[in-house]
């Protein structure tokens, strides 16, 4: 009791699939999700399976931990998809991307950041927190990458990571949805290029992060709406303009 907790995304599973007996719970056939199947995250209140929920780092205040639980995680597991990558390419930088770029850093990696042609803003924040370089999406960076990470739901950019990583390298498409992708020619996967997905977390993804995030203080970039304001967060995400992670907040109080 009074233990403070984060509920994330992946909120129950069978415990007796294929994947789950073989560690992998994320891929779990009857795996239910906060928000989707399970309710939360839209209510003052929620009942959450205790064995899927993350003690939040003392360090973080709610509203800093609160994009932890969703967009640091999946960054996790897709940053941990990128093997022993040290140049890495971000397309795309939000929520997920301005939480991973600090941990790269912490872990010695070069990030190149990949922004929407004119996003000054972006780039700029990616500067901030110290991208090595900082590009427009069609641009090839200056030297061949290791790996990349697809934040945006953009299927089009598949191709282009595939041109800017080297022999071997890894593309991470790290979101649930992607508008489709174009066909492109067989050699830019070639000379064992990977293309493969993120799907959801598993609880190891989450403890390991959240132990990090102890020993690391991550600055998380917030823009908080208040609980009847979601749909204008929605709409603010849509249109681009939230500079690193929306969070609602029920406790009109805390949002001022």
């Amino acid at each position: 009791m009074g233990d403070r907790l984060g509920v994330p995304w992946l909120g129950q599973t069978c415990h007796h699939c294929r994947y789950c007996l073989a560690d992998r719970e994320n891929l779990c056939d009857n795996a239910r999700f906060t928000g989707y199947q399970l309710d939360g995250g839209y209510a003052e209140y929620a009942v959450a399976n205790e064995r899927f929920c993350f003690p939040i780092p003392a360090r973080y205040s709610d509203v800093q931990a609160a994009p932890l639980l969703c967009a640091g995680l999946i960054g996790y597991r897709a940053l941990k998809m990128t093997e022993n990558a040290t140049r890495i390419g971000f397309y795309g930088f939000g929520a997920s991307a301005h939480i991973l770029i600090q941990l790269a850093r912490h872990q010695g990696k070069q990030v190149f950041v990949f922004t929407r042609s004119g996003d000054r803003a972006g780039q700029d924040f990616a500067r901030e927190l110290g991208a090595v370089w900082v590009g427009s999406s069609s641009e090839q960076p200056p030297e061949a990458l290791d790996a990349a990470i697809i934040f945006a739901p953009v299927g089009s950019l598949v191709p282009l990571a595939l041109k800017a990583v080297a022999k071997a390298g890894i593309i991470v498409c790290a979101g649930i949805h992607m508008s489709d992708i174009p066909s492109f020619p067989y050699d830019i996967l070639w000379e064992e290029r990977v293309l493969r997905s993120v799907a959801n977390l598993t609880r190891q993804d989450g403890e390991e992060f959240l132990d990090l995030a102890a020993q690391f203080p991550i600055a998380t970039r917030t823009n908080t709406f208040c609980l009847e304001a979601a749909n204008d967060a929605l709409t603010a995400l849509r249109q681009g303009s939230i500079e690193g992670a929306a969070v609602l907040v029920v406790d009109r109080a805390e949002n001022d």
